[in-house]
């Protein structure tokens, strides 16, 4: 082990090798396979071993490192938002994985190498679809160098809550416009703690308000991180009712009421609450968000259209169960008619996902037809389908959509843009990534696209489908927050 000092701010950089400035006044100490660099996202930025054989060498590498980012590495480290950290010593080697045992220890948030930086991606050249660069992207696709960190590693990155907030979260704060619109979210997960990592620190403020359901199915390592998340992050917390969610069944809605219930009991009046899952990234900052939804005054931004021979999800009652009263991987359906919906609703269906005020959120809670409503979903198909896009339709409630209103369709309703392989070409370009079950997981190709859409969140994204994509939005939105911050 080593000495280690932080440089910290534009001066250090200008002044190296000669300056080194300790950042935030601390020291710590490093292993010989020692990162250099931990950026806003808490990604450890690594040399290859021959850059770091000496000292000399290893001051070029950074070098190039720091040129390869261009002056989004200095807008990080003015703003504080960036710390390059040195072993005082000429005996680097190459880094390995790590993980904690115990306090007083090097503890990464996880093992994230920023192929951007590694293979000097650029990632404007590539929402400006320049053809070298997308290939670049394809290359580095196709040679599948991209490892994620194991559930493990992010349940033992929070075993020491100081030393993880401290890896980007304490540095993230709102400006006054958005602290007076506070925002809620309900989490619904159940694998791949680091990508749920990735997603929470990209739409996290400290205050808004996180309520993360973990599915009761989900590895000990994966529960283990959720709730290392909750227990060090400021104002995110674990539902205090958590459900065994079954594909199609009632328990995927039930998960995000249970948030539902536990957010407005929160000390946090947010205004409006958004529902993600695993596989969503944002495509606006927090203040671009708070902006679109000042714009709603109240009303919802959820898909409802008219059935169209989904009937059949409703029109039979569905077993969740066999006659062992265990579980099926989906509702089966039986012979039995189902009676029509309770108040004569009439029915829509939609997305399981949306954006909602809080006092429709409120009317839900203490409505007895939302009470009834929800009684008479609990042995239909895909209940979360149709369940808001039914109550937004209801007259009356908060933010209400006339039923002689036209569809909303998922392209009209802001939440989540999702992109389907039967109606690529008809509603736009074909996926870049790969599509499953009908769904693409997105490739940086589409970068411009997802960004200009002008929708809030992409679904599907997977950093082991693309892992560019990822680091380009999450590099973009960083810089945005960076201007508007520096413009208060």
């Amino acid at each position: 082990m080593f000495p280690c000092v932080h440089i910290g701010g534009v001066e250090a950089v200008r002044f190296l090798p000669s300056a080194f400035f300790l950042h935030g006044g601390s020291k710590a100490e490093c292993p010989v396979s020692s990162p250099c660099v931990t950026d806003a996202f808490g990604y450890d930025q690594s040399f290859p071993e021959e850059e770091c054989n000496s000292q000399s060498s290893f001051h070029e590498g950074l070098s190039r490192l720091l040129g390869s980012v261009q002056g989004r590495t200095f807008a990080l480290l003015s703003a504080g938002l960036l710390t390059i950290r040195l072993c005082v010593t000429t005996g680097w080697m190459s880094p390995e994985p790590r993980v904690n045992k115990g306090r007083g220890q090097e503890i990464r948030v996880s093992e994230r190498p920023r192929l951007t930086v590694k293979h000097g991606i650029n990632c404007t050249a590539i929402y400006e679809m320049e053809p070298v660069e997308v290939g670049k992207t394809l290359a580095i696709r196709k040679q599948k160098t991209y490892v994620e960190a194991t559930d493990q590693t992010i349940a033992n990155a929070t075993s020491d809550c100081d030393r993880f907030v401290s890896q980007g979260y304490d540095a993230i704060q709102g400006t006054e416009f958005e602290r007076e619109f506070p925002l809620a979210y309900s989490l619904v997960v159940h694998q791949d703690a680091d990508l749920v990592e990735r997603l929470l620190r990209a739409v996290y403020m400290p205050h808004n308000i996180y309520c993360i359901n973990y599915d009761l199915k989900s590895s000990a390592d994966f529960i283990s991180a959720m709730k290392g998340l909750a227990r060090c992050i400021p104002n995110v917390f674990i539902a205090s009712k958590l459900e065994r969610v079954q594909y199609a069944g009632i328990s995927r809605l039930k998960a995000d009421l249970n948030c539902l219930s536990d957010l407005l009991d929160s000390e946090v009046k947010w205004k409006y609450v958004i529902n993600l899952c695993g596989q969503d990234f944002p495509l606006r900052t927090n203040a671009e968000l708070v902006s679109d939804l000042k714009k709603l005054k109240g009303r919802n931004m959820v898909e409802s259209k008219w059935p169209e021979g989904k009937q059949w999800r409703w029109s039979v009652h569905y077993n969740q169960k066999n006659n062992k009263s265990e579980y099926y991987d989906t509702p089966v359906a039986t012979s039995e008619e189902k009676s029509p919906p309770p108040h004569k609703i009439d029915m829509f269906v939609g997305s399981a996902y949306f954006t909602l005020s809080r006092e429709f959120v409120v009317f839900v809670h203490w409505s007895f037809l939302a009470r009834d409503f929800l009684a008479w979903s609990e042995d239909t198909y895909s209940p979360d389908e149709h369940f808001w896009a039914t109550l937004v339709r209801v007259p009356g409630v908060p933010g209400e959509v006339p039923r002689s209103d036209p569809e909303i369709s998922e392209l009209m309703s802001k939440t989540r843009l999702v992109k389907w392989s039967y109606l690529e070409r008809q509603l736009y370009p074909p996926c870049t990534g790969v599509s499953v079950r009908a769904v693409c997981i997105y490739g940086a190709a589409e970068l411009r696209w997802l960004l200009n859409y002008g929708h809030w969140f992409a679904n599907k994204v997977d950093p082991k489908v693309d892992p560019v994509l990822m680091e380009c939005l999450e590099d973009m939105l960083a810089e945005k927050r960076l201007n508007v911050q520096s413009k208060v």
